[in-house]
């Protein structure tokens, strides 16, 4: 779907660079030949390159060249000598399970990027005394469904081995990996009442006290800024990744008014998910041809027709509260 609004370039792929983090420049065309006529200038282009650490401790390693959350994890991977499938989902310059700082489809060049990986495995029997469970589903993007948020006084809050950040490996020895979150969401609903069921969670590896919070502000003299904190690399299910500047008030404030109807409609909470969404509806004259756009193109997700209409109006709403 068109990004309407933003400028987006193609992200080029190189080698590490050498200091810094963010972008290098180098040169996008060969240099004229010595005397040549009308020789000119190459034109720079930005190499981009982040930094990433794993969440419990490790050294820093350097990442590129990526185009998708699956290629990233990859990287990751690569650089630790660990295999992708260990990785449970990334968080932006905290080490901590902090589920507002999941990575999602969108990177800011400066930002520090944590690896949570496979910890400990638990079993827990839950009994469905409610039509709710109390959990909003979240996926990393590869694979794996992880729990994002517990409500408070829910079937699952009140069990104390379920944390937020665990991801959900199985239900009753049935393996949900490489479900989607809103897939693993619909099971849960289905589960019929009162007849007790098993959870298998895989727990993220623990982080050490000693690790403290990176920030942008912790880097070296010499990293100087690389952009004005708004430019950010997208990821892409398909294609390239393209740097884009980031989502105005009125797009950031949608998008989170479309997160909060996921949640309360579906169970999951998708921030990239809910901007495709306000990106959709920005499009469309009216909720009926926005009905049709998302069944186009999200089609999986089958949302109903009273969820489409919320959508639209939270989105407009959002386009006068920004007036």
């Amino acid at each position: 779907m068109r990004r309407a609004g933003r400028r987006s370039r193609q992200a080029p792929e190189g080698n590490p660079m050498e200091n810094g983090v963010g972008r290098e420049v180098e040169a996008s065309e060969p240099p004229a030949a010595e005397g040549a006529p009308n020789a000119r200038p190459s034109r720079p282009r930005p190499r981009l390159v982040f930094h990433t650490q794993l969440a419990h401790g490790s050294p820093t390693g350097r990442i590129e060249g990526f185009t998708n959350v699956k290629e990233l994890y990859t990287k990751i991977a690569e650089v630790f000598g660990i295999s992708p499938t260990e990785i449970l989902f990334c968080t932006l310059n905290t080490h901590k399970v902090d589920m507002q700082k999941l990575l999602g489809g969108q990177i800011g060049l400066e930002d520090f990027i944590f690896a949570h990986v496979r910890g400990e495995t638990k079993e827990v029997e839950v009994t469905k005394t409610e039509d709710a469970l109390g959990l909003t589903i979240t996926d990393n993007g590869a694979g794996y469904a992880f729990i994002k948020r517990i409500k408070e006084g829910s079937i699952i809050n009140r069990l104390q081995t379920v944390c937020v950040g665990d991801s959900i490996e199985a239900i009753n020895d049935h393996t949900i990996v490489g479900c989607r979150h809103y897939e693993v969401a619909r099971m849960l609903r289905e589960l019929p009442r009162a007849q007790p069921f098993t959870l298998r969670l895989v727990q993220p590896k623990k982080a050490f006290d000693m690790i403290g919070q990176r920030t942008r502000t912790s880097k070296s003299p010499s990293e100087g800024r690389v952009s004005s904190g708004k430019e950010t690399l997208r990821l892409r299910a398909q294609g390239p990744a393209t740097l884009e500047d980031g989502p105005s008030p009125f797009e950031e404030e949608a998008a989170c008014r479309v997160d909060d109807l996921l949640e309360s409609y579906m169970g999951i909470r998708d921030s990239e998910l809910a901007s495709t969404m306000v990106e959709a509806a920005k499009e469309s004259p009216g909720a009926a041809q926005l009905a049709r756009d998302l069944d186009s193109v999200l089609g999986e997700f089958a949302f109903p027709q009273e969820f489409v209409a919320e959508v639209w109006a939270a989105v407009c709403h959002s386009k006068e509260v920004q007036k």
